[in-house]
């Protein structure tokens, strides 16, 4: 399993409900889109500061989930929202645990 990490800093915090909801409605459904999608969350750290992680089979459906965020944020008119790009890091997972669900 990959992931990718983007965090995007200097977000425009007056619109900063604008953009959550505008990704929850049309960035997760594409990243879901990309081939070997495992889950994505976004994170509101506070002071101007968002970040992401998402999930995938491989490396290059890991970077193409890149793309993906890259070309939402101009087809969704937001460089003035995210006027810096986003640090990404992006690799293989090499260690996790998730919680198992009990069936009652």
């Amino acid at each position: 399993m990959f992931a990718t990490i983007r965090r995007y800093e200097a977000v425009d915090q007056a619109r900063t409900a604008e953009l959550i909801q505008k990704a929850d409605e049309t960035l997760v459904p594409s990243l879901a889109e990309v081939p070997g999608f495992n889950g994505y969350y976004l994170i509101e750290a506070g002071n101007g500061v968002l970040s992401s992680i998402g999930f995938f089979d491989t490396a290059e459906h890991a970077d193409l989930s890149n793309h993906v965020a890259s070309d939402w944020v101009r087809e969704q008119k937001l460089e003035t929202v995210l006027p810096n790009p986003p640090k990404v890091t992006t690799g293989q997972v090499v260690a996790h645990k998730t919680r198992e669900l009990v069936q009652a």
